[in-house]
């Protein structure tokens, strides 16, 4: 089972929607975000005037479920975002409305450290592919060390454990992970397979839930196109259809080319039935008939060592 961790969150100002810090328990990195418009208030901070890695979000204008990152790194962090905060014309940027800083509170990150760090970072943001990156081409930067390759390892994967403690998801893995073999137990957070059909339209979907997400497996069928109101999913449907994660079929309908990971069953549900839909009662688990819904009842009640009423 996948053991627990403590991360430490502090209001620097007291407010929810201020500035933010966060530290993982046994980790010599120190986490500090928050709003452009706070920026005055964030820049003096000593924490700022070191080395790290900085990531600059904002919304995406072309696709309202991403948002736009810049990833960067600097020896003076904060000297680099009073630039970042000039006027576009003035080399700065205006897209990012949220800022997050990496420093170390050993100060033992160096430049060299960073710059690797940079470039693994900009090729994992493209690979999950969960935001739209303003960087350009990253460059390889491997002068390191071994020693110090395996350090960055570990500085990577804490990055990557906080950031969506504190809303930021462009990070996060968005492949199903691989199922437990059969000589191991299952996690707990892994359920059974769920299929959705629409026999009307020839249609049948898988999908499972992980760590929270719910997956439309691979190969799974959905509507050519979106037949529902103007709201609700048909903006990420549209988006599928673009990144041509639904591309067309011989029999009229669309296939996922990949696992999709979506925020519920529901979700998933409208996608596939190109119009909004009760995930809960349209996905069921494979073999049963049971439905999601009555499924995670039981989930809840077996937890509490209840029988549903």
């Amino acid at each position: 089972m996948t053991q627990g961790r403590s991360i430490r969150l502090f209001l620097v100002d007291g407010a929810p929607n201020g500035l933010l810090s966060a530290e993982i328990m046994n980790w010599t990195g120190h986490v500090l975000t928050g709003p452009r418009s706070k920026l005055s208030e964030l820049v003096p901070r000593p924490e700022v005037g070191r080395t790290g890695i900085y990531f600059l979000v904002g919304p995406d204008p072309d696709n309202s479920f991403r948002s736009l990152v810049y990833i960067g790194e600097s020896d003076d962090v904060g000297k680099r975002l009073k630039q970042h905060n000039r006027p576009e014309g003035q080399g700065g940027k205006d897209f990012w409305e949220k800022v997050c800083l990496v420093t170390s509170k050993d100060q033992n990150l160096t430049k060299a450290h960073v710059k690797h760090l940079e470039s693994l970072l900009i090729q994992n943001a493209r690979d999950v592919a969960r935001c739209t990156l303003v960087n350009g081409t990253a460059h390889d930067y491997i002068n390191l060390p071994e020693a110090d390759l395996a350090d960055m390892a570990f500085f990577l994967e804490q990055i990557r454990t906080v950031l969506p403690v504190l809303g930021f998801d462009f990070l996060r893995d968005s492949t199903r992970p691989a199922s437990q073999p059969k000589t191991q137990p299952a996690e707990p957070q892994e359920s059974p397979y769920f299929v959705l059909e629409l026999p009307k339209h020839n249609i049948k979907a898988r999908g499972q839930e992980v760590d929270g997400e719910f997956f439309v497996l691979q190969g799974s069928l959905a509507r050519e196109e979106w037949v529902g109101t103007d709201r609700g999913y048909k903006t990420l449907f549209n988006q599928l259809l673009e990144d041509r994660i639904l591309i067309p079929t011989d029999s009229g309908l669309t296939t996922f080319t990949a696992d999709q990971a979506f925020s519920s069953p529901s979700g998933a549900a409208a996608v596939i039935s190109g119009r909004s839909a009760n995930g809960r009662t349209q996905w069921a688990v494979e073999g049963t008939g049971k439905t999601y819904g009555d499924w995670q009842d039981e989930q809840v009640s077996a937890s509490t060592g209840q029988g549903l009423d």
